[in-house]
């Protein structure tokens, strides 16, 4: 079995494969968590989905992490807390309140926090912070640290460096992993390669690379902002699509995310940008990013920033990811597309991937996010 990409996806996928008998070789071109497991914000978090199937599967992801810690696999990887969705104005809170009631509807505990129990909570808020919610039972696992994990656990062999160029193929079948090293038999391949997915496919234009940009803090001191969890402006949702914009809002192709990590430090991030320059951090988006940060939380203005940094999501045409059987080999999946999902929903969608392959049918409905869909097949020099 051969799993192309060592992210969080193809790296969960190889470790529910081995144990379930499968001997598993991941190919990636760089290292593992070279992409955007490596310089994702590490949100386990239903707070900020679409509803619909991506909350839905959220949710579910969210409870797959609590199985994996109570197994050991995770085990002081994931930490459980609560994000905190905050609206500055009456517009933002309407889009609060709609958006709360839905990730209700879904099962998602909820605590509504206004006027004094909204400061006595997360104090460190600007005062035009009129409401917030409480997204419960929610969490955050470093992405690297996760692939780090499962690759110390083992059961599968790593082949960093190591490009897959393409596939040898027999009777409709994959017979061939094709690398600058030769080539290798595989039974089987899930490509779990993100952006790097459409190499391999005949279609084009289904995967666009999406640049997101983070700000990184110097480590907070007593006299310093302290929240509870993450603090998400009510324009995140807009910007992602989780909510319709009304007018004023829907000029806002920024939103904000303040999270506090476990370093005493905060990330500040909400960028979500077309573009494929990923070296570059743009001092424009920067400089309002900050901004907005410290206008919803003065007190963060004293902190320095030490580092800022951009990475690249995989989003696709409709903004579903895509896992399933890809046409034109009987034994090629794939899991591509998460675009910012992809650290809460990768070990779910692992285990989920595991399952096909093996001939079972999935724990969770993943139908919406079938390759089908995309009548997608393998690129015939592929």
């Amino acid at each position: 079995m051969a799993v192309v990409g060592a992210g969080i996806v193809g790296m969960s996928a190889a470790h529910f494969l081995s144990r379930a008998g499968w001997q598993v070789t991941v190919y990636d071109a760089g290292v593992v968590a070279s992409g955007a497991t490596g310089s994702a914000d590490g949100a386990v978090s239903v707070a900020s989905k679409k509803p619909g199937p991506l909350m839905t599967l959220a949710v579910a992801a969210v409870k797959f992490y609590e199985q994996l810690v109570a197994t050991g696999i995770l085990v002081d990887e994931y930490l459980p807390r609560s994000t905190f969705v905050v609206a500055s104005d009456h517009e933002e809170l309407a889009v609060l309140e709609r958006h709360a009631g839905e990730l209700e509807a879904a099962g998602v505990p909820i605590r509504m926090l206004k006027g004094a129990a909204l400061m006595a909570v997360i104090g460190a808020a600007a005062p035009t912070a009129i409401a917030a919610a409480e997204v419960q039972r929610e969490g955050h696992a470093v992405g690297y640290r996760v692939v780090e994990r499962l690759r110390q656990l083992g059961g599968f062999a790593i082949r960093r460096n190591c490009r897959v160029s393409g596939f040898e193929s027999s009777n409709g079948c994959i017979t061939g992993v094709m690398t600058e090293q030769g080539t290798e038999p595989a039974d089987a391949v899930l490509l779990a390669t993100g952006i790097g997915s459409m190499h391999f496919l005949a279609e084009s234009g289904l995967i666009r690379p999406r640049k997101g940009q983070l700000i990184v803090t110097d480590r907070a001191g007593a006299d310093s902002p302290h929240f509870p969890g993450p603090l998400m402006s009510c324009r995140y949702l807009v910007s992602k699509g989780s909510q319709p914009a009304d007018s004023a809002v829907a000029s806002r192709s920024l939103g904000l995310v303040i999270d506090p990590l476990r370093t005493g430090q905060f990330l500040i991030g909400g960028s979500r940008e077309d573009r494929d320059d990923r070296e570059t951090a743009d001092a424009d988006v920067v400089a309002t990013l900050l901004r907005d940060a410290v206008a919803l939380s003065p007190s963060l203005a004293q902190l320095r920033i030490i580092r800022v940094f951009s990475g690249l999501r995989a989003a696709t045409r409709d903004g579903m990811p895509i896992v399933g059987h890809v046409g034109g080999a009987e034994n090629l999946w794939i899991a591509t597309g998460f675009e910012g999902d992809g650290i809460c929903l990768g070990p779910m969608i692992g285990r989920l991937c595991q399952q096909m392959i093996c001939g079972e049918s999935p724990e969770q409905d993943i139908s919406a996010l079938d390759a089908a869909r995309f009548g997608l097949t393998l690129a015939a020099a592929a």
